[in-house]
């Protein structure tokens, strides 16, 4: 299978993921708002979703996916299969210990980490405290459920993995549908909504361990023991963790710092949904990808391999990643009316996500670069340099978020995090260039600054049209908004792809040759380095 068709199918999968997550959030807005429940439901949710970064994702997909293949190439399936039985003990007792010990101090944790801000009011505190109570089991099943996913990524099996949290959404919109129909209030929705997370995460976990057996892995449980293979990966996913979890360490300090202002949290959040759209489309699947095809390129000495796999990667990102930045930048508040503005959601609250949305879309490249700048580190064992520019990006957040918030209020969180991500973005780089790790190819080098060209005419072109069709996004039907929406969306498509074709930023034969598969390869088959595009 093509590089291209295995991002294909993890960001088809994601996609599908994240329109549904539109869904939820749309129904969501629609529920509560930007209301005291929306900030108490998203304000727990996010530990567990810290935690589930910081002890499982990013830990696994830097430090297991590399050993994994290391031992199921060297020495077979079975050497494998004990390998994750050994690591997924050892991680089964040290989540449990942290469950039981988090739920025990979640009142304090809630007063001093979660929300300190609602410690002045009783009723958002106390529900804030029973949420995150419900659903922090759901780091458990979903650091478990990474393992899993992290063995099917290792043997080429990437749809599997990343259609389980199709889940999630799909029976909190569920939920969702219920509570609209029945006309739930808002404290009752937040509750179930807490239940329906904790659901998704053990269906989420079943989905993978079933995978996982299907293709020849079978994880038991066995007396923890801290082998030497257990000891190697703890050391390379200690600074892992931190890395893959610096998103959403950042978020949680704007989530500490908007707790100050009602509704502020809310806001983030659902300005962080429209951006996680393409950057989980384009980012985490080539993240995914990535770094099981480094790994083995540099486990077989092919440099060459190694190095056009990176730039391709590098320019698969932007072709799609540079366009939807400059559509999310401007027009951002046509996305907001249609996406949420309905119920509870008014139209000045569209003006404060919006303006937060368009910030984050100068930060989405950078976002999605540092999911393909990192697998060139973790392939080579080195979770230390990821770490160290992690840690440098959670200080400029932090300084610049407790600095810009008193004057911008969420808008200036939002620029904290991006100038974050820049800083990260571009410190992996250079250090990628000085130490020859990568070396650009004149493919890339000359079809980069093409690619902003035709971003940049596509972004000029539709705040032009947009200052007509505005009328059409007051509109009080949806039908018109969405009507409208698609209409931008065509011309976008045609402008920038046809002026990319047309000035060699794109090439189409290229890209249907990439897309091909060849006669007899079924999915997941390893691709020789001759038939990358």
């Amino acid at each position: 299978m093509s590089l291209i068709r295995k991002f294909a199918s993890v960001g088809g999968a994601t996609m599908l993921s994240r329109v549904l997550g539109f869904a939820r959030e749309a129904l969501m807005a629609a529920t509560l708002g930007a209301g005291n429940y929306a900030d108490v439901f998203f304000a727990a949710f996010r530990f567990p979703n810290l935690f589930r970064r910081l002890f499982a994702e990013g830990a696994f997909n830097a430090a297991f996916v590399p050993l994994f293949a290391r031992h199921y190439e060297g020495e077979g399936r079975k050497d494998a299969e004990r390998f994750s039985t050994e690591v997924f003990n050892v991680l089964f007792s040290v989540l449990l210990v942290l469950t039981i010990a988090m739920e025990l101090a979640m009142p304090v944790l809630v007063a001093t980490i979660i929300a300190p801000g609602f410690a002045d009011t009783p009723d958002k505190f106390d529900a804030t405290v029973t949420l995150s109570m419900i659903m922090f089991p759901y780091l458990m099943c979903m650091s478990l459920a990474a393992m899993m996913a992290g063995i099917l990524n290792s043997l080429q099996r990437y749809f599997v993995a990343a259609i389980a949290p199709v889940f999630l959404n799909v029976i909190l919109i569920g939920v969702l549908g219920w509570a609209l129909y029945r006309d739930t209030p808002p404290a009752d929705v937040a509750f179930w909504l807490s239940w329906g997370v904790l659901a998704a995460g053990l269906l989420q976990l079943a989905i993978v361990t079933v995978g996982a057996r299907r293709s020849g892995i079978r994880v038991t449980f066995r007396v923890p023991k801290l082998t030497p293979n257990v000891k190697r990966l703890l050391i390379l996913a200690g600074p892992a963790a931190i890395t893959g979890g610096v998103t959403q360490i950042n978020l949680v300090i704007g989530q500490i710092i908007a707790s100050q202002k009602d509704g502020a949290i809310s806001v983030l959040q659902y300005a962080d949904r429209v951006y996680q759209l393409p950057l989980g489309i384009v980012g985490i699947a080539v993240g995914v990808v990535l770094l099981p095809e480094l790994a083995r390129a540099l486990r077989g000495e092919r440099a060459e391999e190694a190095t056009h796999l990176q730039s391709r990667s590098v320019e698969f990102t932007l072709a799609l990643t540079l366009p939807a930045a400059a559509a999310i930048l401007v027009i951002s508040p046509e996305i907001v009316r249609l996406l949420y503005e309905r119920g509870a959601f008014t139209a000045d609250t569209t003006g404060t996500v919006s303006g937060v949305l368009a910030i984050f879309g100068i930060g989405l490249p950078a976002f999605v670069l540092i999911k393909c700048f990192q697998p060139a580190f973790f392939a080579r064992e080195d979770t230390r340099t990821p770490m160290l520019f992690s840690m440098i990006s959670v200080a400029i957040n932090v300084a610049l978020a407790l600095t810009l918030f008193p004057l911008f209020e969420e808008r200036g969180i939002a620029t904290a995090e991006i100038v974050a991500g820049w800083t990260n973005a571009l410190g992996l780089l250079t250090v990628l260039l000085w130490r020859g790790h990568w070396q650009p190819d004149r493919l890339l080098l000359s079809r980069l600054p093409r690619l902003l060209f035709a971003a940049a005419i596509m972004g000029g072109a539709l705040w032009y049209i947009s200052g007509w069709t505005d009328q059409w996004f007051g509109a009080e039907a949806f039908t018109a908004k969405l009507v409208t929406m698609l209409l931008l969306a065509a011309v976008a498509f045609v402008l920038y792809f046809g002026l990319a074709y047309a000035i060699g930023g794109l090439d189409r034969n290229e890209l249907r040759q990439a897309l091909r598969r060849k006669k007899g390869e079924k999915p997941g088959d390893e691709t020789p380095p001759d038939m990358l595009a």
